[in-house]
């Protein structure tokens, strides 16, 4: 298969520079190519059911995105019983397996501690933002008139119907007969409270994601080892949005044959190596002198960025003339630091 036009985006994740290969190069046909790379594991970006048959067989290790349905009801019925704890610490798990696609695989639900803290802090907020903004609709709600009951009733449950964490109870339609005018008319009333059981939904799920593998064997590919891959991938995904950021001018390069889209593919992968080892390097130096560098805020460091460092040398010269060499603002970015 070849391509005729290919436009790398700003937008590329680890995943699409591979699946692009793979398109190329059709591994349904040639796979004993890319099997020696063992496994991959990629984000959610991965996990569609397209993707899945084009590398079925490669062996693969991917997040599950919510906006599968079946992922999405099955973190929500797990029960605490049905989670063990995992070696790494402040993770549980529990397996589960899935047909999704086609493709016999096994899911493993996993929940971190941190991150339900952090799910569960973003509820709370969620609620109360929620809850000021139910009050003040249904405040306009009871302000308006209607001409039957029945209207009354069904405009107070389509509204208790777009709230998320809130639902209107006790709805009546109250009749009103004005003084001063013999045309009656009705108001809503209605009691606003908490969605206990949309709540207890969002608890019970705060924290939880699904990673799924097509690696059945539990002695090859273990539990524990899933959520360590999970974990290392953190860094790598860091890394490669130096790959995607608008300074590296990927959406500018073009290619049109399938052997220069492996070509920049590997150059990206080269060029994130020697980054990520140079800062790497930098930060250990720091470390053993025990020396500190200020970061964008002004506030020492250890640990800057290589992109950093880049950035405190742009204004740095060095300039030749006749035999002679003057460097320019190098004082200048020495003072700064």
């Amino acid at each position: 298969m070849r391509t005729k036009f290919v436009q790398f985006e700003r937008k590329l994740v680890t995943t699409d520079i591979f699946l692009m290969v793979l398109y190329v190069y059709q591994i349904d046909k040639q796979s004993e190519h890319f099997l020696a790379f063992g496994f991959t594991s990629s984000s959610s970006a991965l996990y569609t059911a397209k993707n899945l048959v084009i590398i079925k067989n490669l062996k693969w290790l991917s997040r599950v995105p919510l906006a599968v349905k079946q992922a999405k009801q099955l973190i929500s019925q797990l029960t605490e019983s049905d989670f063990k704890e995992s070696k790494t610490s402040g993770y549980r798990w529990s397996q589960q397996c899935s047909d999704y696609a086609g493709i016999t695989q096994r899911w493993l639900v996993v929940e971190s501690a941190l991150r339900r803290e952090a799910d569960l802090r973003q509820l709370e907020k969620a609620v109360k933002k929620s809850a000021a903004e139910a009050k003040q609709k249904f405040k306009q709600l009871s302000s308006q008139k209607f001409a039957c009951g029945p209207d009354a009733i069904d405009a107070a449950e389509q509204l208790s119907q777009k709230f998320k964490y809130h639902q209107l109870t006790q709805i009546e339609a109250c009749e009103i007969c004005p003084k001063k005018s013999d045309q009656q008319f009705y108001k809503v009333q209605a009691d606003l409270e908490v969605d206990a059981g949309v709540i207890a939904g969002e608890i019970q799920k705060a924290g939880r994601f699904i990673r799924a593998t097509n690696v059945l064997d539990n002695n090859e590919l273990s539990p524990d080892k899933i959520i360590e891959t999970y974990k290392q991938q953190q860094c790598a995904e860091r890394g490669f949005s130096f790959l995607k950021d608008p300074l590296f001018f990927t959406d500018s390069v073009f290619i049109k044959s399938s052997e220069r889209i492996e070509s920049l593919a590997l150059i990206m992968g080269l060029c994130l190596l020697v980054y990520t080892l140079a800062q790497r390097d930098l930060r250990s130096r720091l470390k053993q002198e025990e020396a500190f560098l200020k970061n964008q805020l002004g506030q020492p460091t250890n640990r800057p960025t290589l992109r950093w460092i880049f950035q405190c040398f742009q204004s740095v010269h060095l300039f030749t003339f006749e035999s002679v060499q003057t460097i320019s603002n190098f004082s200048d970015v020495c003072s700064q630091n």
